[in-house]
């Protein structure tokens, strides 16, 4: 099993706005791909970072459910994130292995 998470560093000006869409719109869209078994939403306490940072957690069951995300869907749905909230976010990616 594979963990996608993706971590956003959001201006304190767009984060409620990023919260509310994200929940009701951006993760409902990511787990009707049907690509993740499950998924997390965590706001990070102790960020150095100015603004607010969260993470967006996706459990995915094989590599193959994983790339076929990556090709078929992930470009539209970051371009959705990037068009609404341009300019006010930071994001990386990291894709991390259970092992134990």
């Amino acid at each position: 099993m594979l963990l996608y998470n993706v971590t956003l560093i959001l201006e304190e000006t767009a984060a409620e706005e990023w919260f509310n869409w994200m929940t009701e719109i951006h993760i409902p869209a990511v787990m009707a791909t049907g690509m993740f078994a499950s998924h997390r939403l965590l706001k990070v306490v102790d960020s150095p970072n100015e603004g607010v940072t969260y993470c967006a957690q996706y459990v995915a069951d094989s590599q193959e459910n994983y790339n076929e995300y990556q090709e078929k869907y992930a470009p539209a749905l970051q371009e959705d994130l990037n068009a609404k909230f341009k300019n006010r976010f930071v994001a990386y990616r990291t894709l991390m292995e259970f092992v134990g």
